[in-house]
């Protein structure tokens, strides 16, 4: 080769390296949220106090070179689709499994989403990535008006920016969400306007209803770069019905942030409470709970009542589709725990206490 030609493709990639130099160290600098430092904020980063770290990357390709888990069929269908009253008034309480982490939360006139997620795929693109198996219980032109939309942090399966994007053209819900997370959105669409808070703020949603974002043990990004720049949070609502605490997604611990949120917020009427995308344990157990430890969860926190959620709709984990279901069964039974306490509903189907 010419020394020439030689040189100019040397050149060429040397300012490639320092575009993707630059490039890297910009991301990285780049903040999704400017405030205060705390306890759990360091100026740029989130973290739990009482948590650990995400896994790296090396651990995730020894976890993609080993895996492949158990087969999931193309399509599980739900024989369920609600239609849901356009309101629950009072100190009724109707709650929808729409799939996956979604959630409809009826009560006191007033309609809720928790982690809205209508599109096919729980990923930054729309043809590769987990593909649901299912239907969303509730078809999207069958909701009733949604007031309020509650995001809990910013993994794919839970903040789906298409979802929210039609969510406000048809509905114009208010989205509460915590620190951080607003940036993805109004990145997507600046449409979506969120308000973000920060762990233990309590917010007002209307009479005789308000959420307070609570800890959990988990971690947030939305692609290589951008770890833990915007915070997660579960959300503890005060209903007419009573206290609901729902846990988007979270590792077990030492239960530490159970017996908080028992203490500081409850007594409880329900708990929404994950229970798959457990496996492998050495890989996921600092971020999911496995039915054994969600059901040790449950004791932690007290509530009188249980709904599973994060399972059977996106293949996350290696775990078979019907895993989460059975051994949530086998624990309840070895902790004395009747089933109807802690309840597994399909997607469309809905809960009146």
């Amino acid at each position: 080769m010419p020394s020439t030609r030689r040189g100019l493709l040397l050149g060429l990639s040397g300012l490639a390296a320092a575009a993707a130099t630059l490039f890297t160290a910009r991301a990285r600098a780049a903040r999704y949220y400017d405030g205060p430092v705390s306890d759990h904020f360091d100026g740029v980063f989130f973290r739990d106090p009482h948590g650990a770290p995400p896994k790296n990357f090396a651990d995730l390709a020894r976890w993609w070179a080993s895996r492949g888990g158990e087969p999931w069929p193309d399509r599980a269908p739900s024989p369920h689709v609600d239609q849901p009253p356009a309101r629950v008034d009072g100190d009724a309480l109707r709650v929808v499994m729409v799939g996956h982490a979604s959630v409809l939360v009826q009560t006191a006139g007033h309609n809720l989403l928790i982690d809205p997620v209508w599109s096919e795929r729980a990923s930054p693109v729309d043809f590769a990535g987990p593909k649901r198996v299912n239907d969303p219980g509730i078809p999207f032109e069958a909701l009733p008006r949604i007031d309020t939309v509650l995001v809990s942090h910013g993994h794919y399966d839970h903040l789906d920016v298409d979802t929210l994007s039609r969510l406000v053209a048809a509905h114009r819900p208010r989205i509460v969400t915590p620190l951080g997370n607003d940036a993805a959105m109004a990145a997507h669409d600046p449409a979506i306007v969120a308000e973000t808070y920060d762990w233990h703020d309590r917010v007002e949603l209307a009479e005789n209803l308000a959420v307070t974002l609570v800890p959990l043990r988990h971690w947030s990004a939305r692609g290589l770069l951008d770890r833990n720049k915007a915070l997660w949070a579960g959300f503890v609502l005060e209903t007419p019905a009573g206290r609901i605490y729902h846990v988007s997604d979270s590792g077990y611990g030492d239960g530490f942030r159970f017996r908080e949120a028992r203490e500081r917020y409850g007594p409880f009427r329900l708990a929404v409470l994950p229970i798959g995308a457990y496996e492998p344990r050495w890989f996921m157990r600092d971020q999911h709970m496995n039915p054994a430890e969600a059901v040790q969860a449950l004791q932690d926190c007290g509530a009188e009542l249980a709904l599973a959620h994060h399972h059977g709709t996106f293949k996350l984990t290696d775990e078979a589709i019907d895993a989460p279901a059975r051994d949530l069964g086998l624990a309840c039974a070895a902790a004395e725990i009747p089933p109807e306490r802690f309840r597994v509903l399909k997607p469309g189907e809905a809960w009146e206490l």
